[in-house]
């Protein structure tokens, strides 16, 4: 591994273009290389086994690249596979997602705090130990289906059901957390939808942090030149490419907001 080579980033589609923003605010001297697994998508639907075997292809495909780093940029990736992929290559930086339950816990008044999440996550061992911790004043709600109208750029769709799951959750709320990556995209959707005091958090900010400092620690920083990004995908590019393009125009402004 050395500073020049590229970071690898990936999810099961598109929605992990929002953390790669932020790594990029965080970070622009890097070259990164976004990989949506889009062939595959979703992922949070899927069994622990599926979801292995997915994460684990498009782990070998950055690792051709020659990668000095990956950031699963996906909760449902990350739960299943990140300790194991740790144990398999624990030479290589690996920084994953969680959902941001702490900082709504430390940040709470007495309302509660409202977890949007994929059902995978929210299944998961990793989720019920940070459950555990920093839940008590935590609803877990799953939402199948939610992923694909961010993908379809269906925004009365989303808007619908994020209706929907607000008419149903128990208030008052101090804390909504964006527990996949691509619910970021709605946060201006949930901004209008929320009374303007409810925090709306996400795992991005902190995710490039850890990345920062990690590389920091390994001298792998890239510093003196200009950084760049490569978008792939495991789905037809002709339509996906530009999905991604426009998306990230949106998740850079996202990002600044944050």
């Amino acid at each position: 591994m050395s500073r020049e080579d590229q970071i690898g980033v990936f999810d099961s589609g598109v929605g992990g273009i929002s953390v790669l923003a932020a790594l990029e605010a965080l970070l622009p001297g890097e070259r990164f290389l976004y990989y949506g697994d889009t062939l595959n998508a979703p992922y949070g639907t899927k069994t622990e086994e599926e979801v292995f075997r997915c994460v684990s292809a498009v782990f070998s495909h950055l690792l051709e690249a020659n990668v000095k780093a990956v950031v699963i940029a996906c909760n449902t990736a990350t739960a299943v596979a990140a300790q194991q992929l740790r144990t398999r290559w624990p030479d290589l930086p690996i920084i994953a997602m969680e959902p941001a339950l702490k900082p709504a816990a430390l940040l709470r008044g007495s309302g509660r705090i409202l977890v949007l999440a994929t059902p995978m996550t929210l299944r998961l061992e990793k989720f019920h130990r940070l459950m555990e911790t920093w839940g008590d004043a935590a609803d877990p709600v799953p939402c199948p289906g939610l992923m694909e109208l961010v993908e379809q750029q269906d925004e009365a769709g989303a808007q619908a059901y994020l209706r929907r799951v607000l008419a149903d959750c128990r208030k008052p709320l101090d804390a909504v957390v964006l527990g996949c990556t691509h619910y970021v995209f709605l946060r201006p959707l949930l901004r209008q939808l929320l009374p303007p005091q409810t925090a709306i958090l996400d795992g991005n900010a902190g995710t490039a942090r850890q990345l920062r400092r990690v590389l920091t620690a390994a001298d792998l920083l890239r510093r003196e030149a200009p950084g760049e990004i490569r978008l792939e995908t495991s789905g037809d590019p002709r339509t996906v490419l530009p999905l991604m393009e426009t998306l990230l125009a949106q998740a850079r402004v996202l990002a600044r907001e944050a």
